[in-house]
Order: C-alpha cells, then sequence, then structure tokens
C-alpha cells in the first residue's frame, strides 16, 4: 500500500497539521506510561496526561473551550479491521511514528457499504499532530514496518464511552459508542452488533 506523507496535498481533505502547541512533555509522558500491547488498546481518558499543560492548550484552542478528554490508541496494528466517524474532529499526536488510513464519510453509500479501495495512507511521524476532521473515515492507527505504535487520541469529553440507549435503525445503527459511528470489514473480528459493510479488501499497510 502506498503511505503519503502529511505534507502531500492528498491530506488536506482529511485533516490538517496542528500547529502553535508543544507537545514535547505530552509525547514523552506517552512514551513513559502506557504500554504497547500486541494487539491495540483504546483508553479514553487518562488522568496523567490531561494533568498536563497541553490539556487546557488543546481545550482552549483546537475545541474552541469545549471540554476534552486525552487518551490514546497503543498497540501492533498494520490492517484497517473498520472504518469509524465522530461528529467532532479527532486530534492524533503520535509519540511514535504511525500510519493512518482515512476516507471521507461522503462515499459511504445509500446502504451504509463503503468500498475500502478509496481510502489513502498516510505517515504521522513521531511529535506530529493532525487533526482528524469530523467527516474523515479512519480507524486504529498503524505502527510502521510492523513496530509498535503509541497515538494519543483528543476527543470531546464523553466520546467513545458506553452507550445509554440502543440503536437499531438506519445510520442509527452503526453507533457503537457515544459519538462513534462504525463501520466494520467481514475479515475484522468482529463478534457482536457491528454492522459489517465494508467491501474490498482489507487493507494492510505492509502489502
Amino acid at each position: 500500500m502506498k503511505i503519503l506523507q502529511i505534507t502531500d496535498p492528498a491530506f488536506r481533505k482529511y485533516g490538517r497539521v496542528v500547529k502553535g502547541i508543544d507537545f514535547t512533555e505530552l509525547v514523552d509522558t506517552m512514551n513513559r506510561i502506557t504500554p504497547i500491547p500486541e494487539g491495540c488498546a483504546y483508553e479514553p481518558s487518562i488522568p496523567e496526561l490531561e494533568a498536563l499543560p497541553v490539556y487546557k492548550e488543546l481545550k482552549t484552542k483546537t475545541y474552541g473551550e469545549l471540554d476534552i478528554e486525552i487518551g490514546y490508541c497503543n498497540g501492533h496494528n498494520e490492517k484497517l479491521n473498520a472504518i469509524e466517524y465522530h461528529r467532532s474532529s479527532e486530534i492524533n499526536v503520535a509519540a511514535t511514528d504511525a500510519i493512518l488510513i482515512l476516507g471521507k464519510q461522503e462515499d459511504i453509500t445509500d446502504d451504509y457499504t463503503y468500498d475500502t479501495s478509496l481510502m489513502e495512507a498516510f505517515l504521522v511521524p513521531k511529535g506530529t499532530a493532525v487533526e482528524v476532521y469530523a467527516t474523515t473515515l479512519h480507524y486504529a492507527p498503524c505502527g510502521v514496518n510492523g513496530e509498535g505504535f503509541r497515538v494519543t487520541i483528543v476527543l470531546p469529553r464523553g466520546t467513545n464511552y458506553p452507550l445509554d440507549e440502543s440503536h437499531r435503525d438506519f445510520e442509527d445503527k452503526l453507533i457503537t459508542a457515544k459519538n462513534k459511528w462504525l463501520i466494520g470489514h467481514p475479515e475484522g473480528g468482529f463478534t457482536g452488533n457491528e454492522h459489517i459493510g465494508l467491501i474490498g479488501k482489507n487493507l494492510n499497510v505492509n502489502e
């Protein structure tokens, strides 16, 4: 799979590089306190990360003073497996080099299927932060050359927490957590009530 740089003009429709904020302490803390498991681990809110001065900057500058959560997605991964989107942008801060596979929500069909051949992959270098727009399809980051990854995930407070109600019809059936709409791939390992609608190859950044 071709891996593009986030400086490539193709990235502009999916997000932007976050500038004017120093992420050094956040990256150092991520690498010091968060593990890299064999699979993928996601934690929506980590008190040690939210105690850092960068929390206020992110809340004020990137979310317009909305309450936010700072967590992480760490692990080993090379495949797409699913796509998700939110009703808000997501900030990803790469504590290691990482690859994001991205697509556009507008390409989801009326019956909630999506062709994975429409997606593109981008390398996010260590220490770099990107805003992934709300209309950008994404899922767990991938490692580079089989290595593990650490990526800080910043979202509005409450995102990805358990649901309070059932969701069954139309786009509503894609909701798997608060502020999270998901479409899975048949090879993604899903065994619950997730909507399986990805068509085409389960993309692999190493192929």
